[in-house]
């Protein structure tokens, strides 16, 4: 019975799949090159992401290093990384972007973990709302008579078995950040 709910299944490991990311993304007070996905630079005129513009690595565990291909293109990373929400602070050494990552306070850290709950509740939105389409999708075959209503009944639990299965990987995952988060 599971093989027809590949789409499902699809859906919501796409939406817990975009969870994680969102959770990498959330800085930590150890650099990962990670932290500057998604990040768009203004070049010539277009957004672009940081990543088609220079090799971002992470030498040492606070400090991220951005070797920028294009000399030109380095006051506009520079300004992209003060300018997001990151409250990082960008220093230029030629073709090369030193950001030096903090160490959290207190504060930030319980505002991250704010944030992570958030996104967390979010995400758990989603994945009912999935669920809610797919029962609504049951009960439109079974009023039909596609499907008997014991059918329809058992679909319906297989349904909420696999958003049990999913729910439990998003706490998981929101779990292991807070406590990433809490580590001093």
């Amino acid at each position: 019975m599971s093989a027809q709910y590949e789409a499902y299944k699809g859906n919501c490991v796409k939406a817990i799949d975009h969870f994680k990311k969102e959770l990498h993304r959330l800085r930590s007070g150890r650099a990962t090159p990670s932290i500057l996905e998604g990040l768009q630079v203004e070049y010539y005129g277009s957004n672009v992401a940081l990543q088609q513009l220079g090799l971002v690595a992470a030498p040492e565990p606070r400090m991220l290093t951005i070797q920028v291909y294009d000399q030109g293109a380095v006051a506009s990373i520079e300004k992209a990384i003060q300018q997001s929400d990151l409250g990082l602070n960008p220093s230029r050494d030629g073709a090369l972007i030193r950001v030096v990552i903090p160490s959290l306070n207190e504060e930030r850290r319980k505002e991250l973990i704010k944030k992570v709950s958030k996104m967390t509740e979010e995400t758990r939105v989603s994945l009912r709302n999935l669920r809610r389409d797919e029962i609504e999708n049951v009960k439109k075959k079974t009023k039909a008579k596609e499907m008997s209503e014991d059918d329809g009944r058992k679909a319906q639990e297989e349904i909420q078995k696999i958003l049990d299965k999913y729910i439990v990987d998003v706490d998981s995952a929101a779990a292991a950040k807070e406590k990433e988060l809490m580590e001093v």
